[in-house]
């Protein structure tokens, strides 16, 4: 195992980039822990595939240095990285039984027929494929050809990292769910650096310990999901993790003071004459709004139960501002306001966080 460290990482598919447009991956200064369990998070096309094959190997980048501990590995052909990597769809060898698909990677390092033995069935049990190693591949669900594609990830004992790519997309919910928690309990089992691509925030959530969030090829975040959620450093963050996101609404200043319209809206961050003529933000989540006497005043537009709370959409001026409050509580009926909790109320300036 190594930590992993990305170093002026730059790429692009375009033979002459010239506009931010042009990059797949702007500047990224990045470093795994060893052993840690991580996932990169972020809408489809934000680079981040294209960053987990830049450690694998599979793609060399524009720019930058990836090393592994103090050694730098962009000459390092992929074979020689001691990379496991697992693809969104399962890659099984479908003319072999689960147990050669498991076996594979281990003959291929001319390990003797006990040592395979030994370590395939020790991972066919972790990874619940015990029962049918004797099965062809080809007949199998994609469930277990899922399985197969995992334990061949874990199958060898020195790797520096595993990769994961979507490894859930064909997978049916209820299978997904056992799936991605065997993932986190096998991370806590072998200590192994895990890399997780998804751009579904409760698999990030629920699987990894430290979590990257990207759009357009930049790392906007990294964090624990505690910390991506009471404090986002871009908007952008706020509003992709949460269900439902934060509300982002303008506003502007009025000397010490920050304005939604003309209410005076109290905020955690520190502001100062040098944001005017900025593009400002407010940041709070849905779940540090509550209605009161008097501040914000709105109007309710649609209220859904989700259960175990209800989501209320009002709206402020044309914006729209949800809260989310106890599934029993009353909604008052006329003067409504609102009013936000200061140490989870944000300014940021061009999206960013102050």
């Amino acid at each position: 195992m190594a930590n992993i460290k990305l170093e002026g990482l730059r790429h692009s598919y375009a033979d002459n980039p010239k506009n931010d447009e042009d990059w797949a991956l702007k500047q990224i200064d990045l470093e795994w822990e060893d052993g840690g369990a991580y996932a990169l998070l972020g809408p489809s096309g934000c680079g981040k595939t294209t960053l987990l094959n830049i450690i694998s190997g599979l793609l060399q980048p524009s720019h930058g240095s990836i090393k592994f501990d103090d050694l730098e590995v962009n000459q390092i052909s992929t074979d020689k990285r001691d990379i496991a990597q697992i693809f969104q769809f399962p890659v099984v060898y479908d003319t072999m039984s689960v147990y050669d698909n498991l076996a594979f990677p281990l003959r291929n390092l001319g390990l003797s027929e006990e040592k395979v033995n030994e370590r395939v069935t020790e991972i066919a049990q972790l990874v619940e494929l015990t029962s049918i190693l004797t099965s062809r591949a080809s007949g199998l669900t994609a469930g277990d050809k899922q399985k197969i594609s995992l334990g061949r990830g874990l199958v060898r004992t020195k790797v520096n990292a595993i990769l994961f790519d979507e490894p859930l997309t064909v997978i049916d919910p209820h299978l997904k769910w056992q799936l991605r928690s065997k993932l986190k309990k096998l991370h806590k089992l072998l200590n192994r650096t895990m890399i997780y691509v998804t751009h579904d925030q409760i698999e990030a959530l629920t699987f990894a310990d430290k979590v990257v969030v990207m759009n357009f090829g930049e790392v906007l975040q990294i964090g624990t999901p505690v910390e991506l959620f009471e404090k986002p450093k871009h908007t952008f963050v706020g509003h992709f993790i949460g269900s439902p996101g934060m509300n982002i609404l303008p506003c502007k200043l009025d000397g010490d003071n920050t304005k939604i319209g003309q209410y005076i809206i109290e905020t955690a961050s520190q502001v100062t004459q040098n944001h005017k003529g900025k593009n400002l933000e407010i940041g709070v989540r849905p779940e540090f709004i509550k209605f009161s006497d008097d501040g914000l005043p709105v109007s309710i537009v649609k209220v859904s139960n989700v259960g175990h709370a209800q989501i209320v959409e009002t709206s402020f001026e044309g914006h729209k501002i949800k809260l989310i409050i106890d599934e029993d509580v009353v909604l008052p009926s006329n003067n409504v306001h609102l009013s936000f909790n200061k140490e989870k109320t944000y300014l940021y300036v061009d999206s960013w966080l102050v």
